[in-house]
């Protein structure tokens, strides 16, 4: 995994609520087992047409907007375990999804692939589309180590919660197998005692 640790970027705003893993990624797509290929279909049915066409007023089709980050609204994740949700977010240039809640098992998924779910309050959440909705081009900056999101035009900032396990991962660039082969020192130290 790449490492991360700090992001400023524009957003893409999906201000819709309860978006669950069959709208991320339908199960149609759910046909191959690398990550690679499922940004392509990220949003399909609200991106696209029956005649594959896209739909000119969803957002991922408007070059008005554009970044690394994509903010949603109150429950994003919900629905069934799906990895390939987070594996689709992410192919599709995203690294970070922000909202006000997420689903556990989404929220997990994302997580151990690398994609950081940032959960704000409400109030903050609201901030970040008014912040968008006056400049397409309004810039978050998302410092992963102090566990904080700024609205850099205004100031405004809000921190976030994370598993220090799962942060010290995302920082380091680490899978859970390459988290515990670099404790090889350790366990091999422990293991002479």
């Amino acid at each position: 995994m790449r490492k991360f640790t700090k992001l400023t970027s524009a957003v893409v705003p999906l201000n819709i609520e309860n978006i669950d893993t069959d709208q991320i990624i339908p199960a149609r797509f759910l046909k191959a087992t690398t990550r690679e290929g499922f940004g392509e279909n990220l949003f399909r049915d609200w991106r696209y047409n029956g005649d594959n066409t896209p739909k000119q007023e969803f957002v991922l089709n408007n070059p008005t907007y554009s970044g690394k980050v994509l903010v949603a609204g109150k429950n994003f994740g919900c629905g069934s375990s799906r990895e390939h949700a987070a594996w689709a977010i992410q192919d599709a240039g995203f690294d970070v999804v922000i909202s006000s809640f997420f689903a556990d098992i989404f929220k997990g998924n994302a997580l151990n692939n690398g994609l950081l779910p940032i959960q704000v309050s409400d109030e903050f959440l609201a901030q970040i589309f008014k912040a968008v909705e006056a400049n397409a081009n309004s810039p978050l900056e998302v410092d992963l180590e102090n566990q904080t999101v700024t609205i850099v035009e205004t100031g405004k900032q809000e921190a976030f919660e994370i598993n220090p396990y799962k942060k010290s991962c995302l920082i380091n660039g680490y899978d859970d197998i390459d988290f515990i082969l670099a404790q090889t020192k350790l366990i091999e130290e422990f293991e002479k005692n």
